[in-house]
């Protein structure tokens, strides 16, 4: 039946065009973010699976952080305790030396004062060892404490050194001297144990700083592969979204041009009333 009101060809083109133009919408709004799921709109549980795994990357980047800010400080502190250790070694040096009986009172007097000198760097380089307001090895100095996890229910914690002079591993008093053949024995004795002590100590710094770089390797590697996986989930593929925009955008005109088509049907009516 021949119609004015309705005209059943127009109403079908247009439904396919519209239908058309949706879907370059869609193509577009994935080339223009990079995403084929972009909001829960497009695919709410894939959308939901995304959000979770975000929040698992996020939190392995807090992971690296935590992990990153300990191993400076555990560098810093190993960093400082080497430089204790090497000072130990010349005091040793010096004190060695002073034991000679034979010393005139000018030389053991320069032995002396290089000694004192080379005591005192001591706490220099141990209350200068900080990092981010962590000072691992002065008296009464801070552990740290690494999240491992994104959970952050596991941790690391490489605990402190206290090499201030005095203490239980550098055990030369901050009044030690070796002005006399005694006095510079009792120096050597203790410079010996000090030296052990340190060494031990920088094991264990060391072996704090290996845990945590083994550590923050193995988190880059979970964060890269969380990366990867919600790509997989919600990157667009932009080459099949180039070439399916294209074949959109001819249907599109080919859409037009069927609509306009169908509008004339109508006009056509007019012959029958000449």
């Amino acid at each position: 039946m021949a119609s004015v009101n309705t005209n059943g060809a127009t109403l079908v083109a247009l439904q396919y065009l519209n239908k058309t133009n949706s879907e370059m919408e869609q193509v577009q709004s994935r080339i223009n973010t990079g995403l084929k799921v972009a909001t829960a709109k497009d695919d709410g549980a894939v959308y939901a699976v995304g959000q979770g795994l975000r929040a698992k990357i996020a939190g392995m980047g807090v992971v690296k952080n935590s992990i990153d800010r300990a191993v400076s400080t555990v560098d810093v502190a190993a960093a400082a305790g080497e430089a204790v250790s090497d000072l130990l070694v010349q005091l040793k040096e010096k004190a060695l030396a002073a034991k000679d009986a034979s010393l005139d009172s000018a030389s053991r007097t320069a032995y002396n004062e290089d000694f004192k000198r080379l005591r005192d760097q001591i706490t220099k380089v141990v209350e200068n060892a900080d990092f981010n307001g962590t000072n691992m090895v002065k008296a009464s100095g801070s552990a740290i404490t690494a999240i491992v996890d994104a959970a952050g229910t596991n941790t690391i914690t490489v605990s402190a050194e206290d090499l201030s002079l005095g203490a239980s591993i550098v055990t030369i008093a901050a009044t030690e001297s070796i002005g006399t053949v005694a006095a510079a024995s009792a120096a050597a004795i203790l410079l010996d144990a000090s030296i052990t002590n340190v060494g031990a100590s920088l094991a264990r710094l060391g072996a704090g700083s290996k845990a945590l770089s083994v550590s923050n390797t193995f988190a880059s590697k979970i964060k890269d592969a969380l990366e990867t996986g919600l790509g997989n989930l919600v990157d667009a593929d932009l080459s099949r979204e180039s070439a399916r925009l294209q074949s959109l955008q001819v249907k599109q005109q080919l859409g037009i041009q069927a609509l306009s088509i169908a509008n004339q049907s109508s006009s056509m009516l007019l012959s029958l009333f000449r």
